[in-house]
């Protein structure tokens, strides 16, 4: 839509400001997380930017009674703390939640340390101010909660904007889902996603990659089963190539090439330096911590925007932890995965 395009429906914001998101209704906390800091100004003067969650607390960032579209989602916390908050989003008053992961992969983020994300659907910008510009429409109600099951208080800033409309009639719901193995229970074969069921498309795929053996590690192929395949109708050729790269992501030589697209991207998380001279030494001269270095981790996302996989049945996505052997042989490998999958479907 071109943005001098007039969009049906009303604007509306959900906050620690307006937690209805009623018109007329912003800055009119008189309690919050900031009461003491805005004591001298009083009301208006940012008294609720902010909410508590406790231990065990399933907290409600929003409760829409009626039709509309989410257009942005903004939140951030202490990102170390943010692996225990998982998010659940409910459409039109259904009972088991259609978006359910940990907020930090939702964010591409599942390492639990900054990241920068600059992509067309999640943005992550310095320090972990995590965006969603996935559109998300709901015809009769939306709850969307954030629970949290560590044992510390986190505090959350959030702000979710939307529309109050009527969606379009072929309007899907979007889903979410989350899955780990660490490290993998049957070499070689990870399951991104096997329980979707319906009529949909799938439109993207987050992976948090932890590699547990040295040499290359990324030679599995992405594979889609589509409305009951016993081999998949869609194959990829390898795991950098399905995230967009080749050839190892190797640029320069001997490192590897980081980069955040709009629908693409390979951020190799932060490695730890070695703590002793000597342990250094043997890194850069014998390649004990070089490329493919033991431990490497990275965070590697695929919108597919304009190449969405379409499905009337159902959709099983699977990747291959494959690697290479000083042989030159396949390796099947055992590594600690991570996997958030999104897709839109129809309610049955």
């Amino acid at each position: 839509m071109q943005l001098y395009n007039l969009k049906k429906g009303e604007s509306r914001s959900i906050s620690a400001e307006n937690f209805d998101g009623q018109k007329n209704a912003g800055a009119l906390a008189t309690e919050g997380t900031n009461k003491r800091a805005a004591k001298h100004l009083g009301q208006g003067w940012k008294v609720s930017p902010s909410v508590l969650i406790k231990p065990g607390e399933n907290f409600t960032l929003a409760n829409i009674p009626q039709g509309g579209i989410i257009n942005h989602i903004w939140i951030t916390c202490d990102i170390k703390k943010s692996g225990n908050l998982i998010l659940n989003m409910f459409w039109d008053g259904e009972q088991t939640p259609s978006v359910d992961t940990p907020l930090a992969d939702f964010f591409c983020c599942g390492f639990f340390e900054p990241t920068l994300v600059n992509s067309a659907y999640i943005s992550v910008n310095p320090k972990n101010g995590m965006n969603s510009y996935f559109q998300m429409p709901f015809r009769e109600s939306a709850l969307i909660t954030l629970k949290n099951q560590g044992e510390k208080n986190v505090i959350v800033y959030y702000q979710i904007d939307y529309t109050l409309c009527e969606p379009d009639a072929d309007a899907a719901y979007f889903h979410a889902a989350f899955r780990k193995e660490a490290p993998l229970e049957t070499p070689g074969i990870f399951t991104i996603n096997d329980s979707i069921v319906g009529n949909g498309q799938y439109v993207g795929t987050y992976l948090a990659y932890k590699v547990n053996n040295r040499r290359w590690w990324g030679e599995g192929e992405v594979k889609f089963y589509i409305d009951g395949d016993q081999y998949p109708t869609i194959c990829t050729t390898g795991t950098e190539d399905y995230f967009g790269g080749a050839w190892n992501f190797e640029y320069p030589r001997g490192e590897y090439g980081s980069f955040s697209s709009l629908y693409l991207g390979m951020l190799q998380a932060r490695w730890r330096k070695r703590p002793f001279a000597w342990m250094r030494y043997l890194d850069k001269f014998f390649g004990i911590n070089g490329l493919y270095k033991k431990g490497a981790r990275f965070n590697l996302y695929r919108w597919h925007a304009y190449d969405a996989i379409r499905f009337r049945q159902d959709l099983k996505v699977t990747i291959q932890d494959l690697g290479w052997k000083l042989d030159f042989t396949y390796l099947q490998q055992r590594s600690d995965i991570r996997a958030t999958s999104y897709w839109y479907q129809l309610k049955e």
